[in-house]
């Protein structure tokens, strides 16, 4: 009751106010910085957690199940399978990229020596996998067994070659194999290129294949929906196919954890959840959980704390995640006490807040610039014998300059969390939202020195960056580059590079000095456009 009495004089003030740090400044104070840089080196001297391999950076990632578990997550192969015939492999399949045939290169590989095996196979696929045709060619001179096929196909439907990916499902049909987890792969994959209705097709496929579409391939296809950001349609098809799977809270969690932990969409996160009253499903602990998670990313501190009441009177026992989701919304509100209060009743519950809890705190404290209180934390983690983890990393990259933004990569780099693709995603968002893109093209180039490959979405990232900062010359340098490495074309960016060309054939890579004085020119031009209306207006 205290929490909530609190929660509503919050609502009170945030309805009479602005927030006070609704406009920060992109980066702290240099003293900040250097109390920052003091802070990181005295606390992240501590043993770090080996990381789950996850696909996706999300700065709310701990608070709720994002994404619910998967029949066809890959993950890298374990590191006691490395086979020692691997660099031997790999090196050749390097020379063979400019062998004249793929006949040719396949003798030298036969020739070589080196044995095939399933664990030396998939671990080479897996390390090539941003190279689809040098992992296609050890895949050919080596394929065997379902993992291998599995994973190949993942490889290819990420380079969206789905019709050579369909090839080997064939392939594993015609040889009495089990296709079931294959073609979950491709609905993930088709979901994952925004290709919604292929995915939807290859549900229906899955008859063709002597397969049954069951509740589980139903409700994989709902989650490869949601999971990237196509929960409309995975709500259409739910409700499309309700006398074939009848409606329950399983499917509608899944809608939810969509829109409540995918787009955090708190309107129509309420909307599904009136649908369940409506369709006579009641809520369950799942329910609850990604409700309270969507209210928590909202800041929505009073709905959070109200549901959290419901839940315990319903009598469903919050989990952990649920416990995580309050402290990160009561750090958010500066309600520090507060939050260390929740800490306190989930070790009454019988929980021991994890990793997770902490960086659910630690992370509204860095975005808020608060260092000192986020390096308190951290101290209190390791008091309590928890490491950081790649996502307490991924919270002090908030609000930090370059020089700082090293210094955390290279200590990630230390203690074995990274940094991945992800981190350097989140890195080159930061410095052009800070309109900062010589910084973005530095970070670039210290991707390689991580040994972390660009993929596509890094590409499209640094050329719409560059391309909207004015760096237009460079914008279509690491375009000309993305196309040579074979990535497919983006038609937006092509539009953006293009459309400048239009009015002057002779565009010029504008500096820093020039967009800012372009922007204030703009600005000047605006107050004179709006004092002219006001005069027009008065001699009305």
């Amino acid at each position: 009751m205290a929490l909530l009495s609190l929660a509503r004089r919050l609502q009170r003030i945030h309805s009479h106010t602005l927030f006070p740090f609704l406009l920060p400044s992109p980066f702290p104070s240099s003293s900040t910085q250097h109390l920052f840089s003091l802070a990181f080196h005295q606390t992240f001297s501590i043993p770090s957690q080996n990381p789950l391999f996850t696909s996706n950076f999300s700065t709310h990632q701990s608070l709720s199940s994002q994404t619910q578990n998967y029949p066809f997550e890959i993950a890298p192969p374990a590191i006691h399978d490395a086979d020692p015939q691997q660099p031997a492999l790999l090196h050749l399949l390097k020379r063979f990229a400019h062998f004249s045939s793929e006949t040719e290169a396949m003798a030298s590989l036969n020739e070589s020596g080196i044995k095939a095996t399933p664990g030396l196979v998939c671990s080479v696929i897996w390390t090539l996998r941003e190279e689809w045709r040098l992992a296609f060619l050890a895949f050919k001179w080596g394929c065997s067994g379902e993992s291998t096929y599995e994973l190949m196909i993942w490889v290819l439907g990420n380079h969206r070659k789905f019709n050579m990916a369909w090839c080997l499902i064939r392939d594993l049909y015609r040889s009495s194999m089990d296709t079931r987890r294959a073609m979950f792969i491709m609905i993930d994959r088709y979901a994952a290129a925004g290709d919604p209705c292929k995915a939807i097709q290859t549900f229906h496929t899955m008859e063709k294949f002597r397969m049954t579409p069951d509740e589980e391939a139903f409700h994989t296809l709902l989650k490869a929906l949601c999971r990237y950001g196509n929960v409309e349609e995975a709500e259409e098809i739910m409700l499309v196919n309700k006398k074939l799977f009848p409606l329950d809270a399983d499917g509608f969690n899944i809608i939810l954890n969509g829109w409540c932990n995918v787009l955090v969409d708190v309107v129509e996160a309420k909307r599904v959840w009136r649908e369940m009253s409506n369709y006579c499903i009641i809520p369950n602990a799942t329910s609850y959980t990604h409700m309270i998670s969507c209210f928590s990313k909202s800041g929505n501190l009073f709905d959070s704390l109200r549901l959290y009441d419901e839940m315990k009177k319903r009598g469903w026992d919050p989990g952990i995640e649920v416990y995580n989701s309050l402290v990160y919304v009561l750090a958010r509100e500066n309600c520090l006490n507060e939050a260390y209060n929740i800490l306190k009743k989930m070790r009454k519950s019988g929980l021991r807040p994890n990793s997770a809890t902490y960086n659910a705190i630690i992370r509204p404290l860095c975005e808020s610039e608060k260092i000192e209180e986020a390096r308190n934390i951290l101290s209190t983690m390791k008091e309590e014998n928890l490491s950081p983890t790649m996502e307490t990393y991924h919270a002090f990259l908030h609000g930090v300059d370059f020089e700082v933004t090293l210094e955390i990569l290279n200590h990630m780099k230390a203690v074995g969390l990274g940094p991945i693709g992800d981190t350097f995603l989140f890195i080159l968002s930061k410095f052009f939202k800070a309109e900062q893109p010589e910084h973005a093209l530095k970070i670039w180039a210290e991707m390689k020195h991580f040994e972390v490959l660009p993929d596509s979405s890094h590409y499209i990232m640094l050329v719409e960056g560059l391309a909207k900062s004015g760096w237009l010359v460079k914008a279509r340098e690491y375009y000309d580059e993305m196309r040579s490495c074979g990535i497919l074309d983006e038609p937006k960016l092509k539009e953006l590079l293009e459309e400048p060309k239009q009015h002057d054939s002779h565009t010029r890579q504008r500096g820093p000095t020039e967009i800012n004085r372009s922007k204030q020119l703009n600005a000047m031009r605006g107050k004179k456009v709006r004092r002219k209306k006001k005069v027009n207006a008065d001699k009305r």
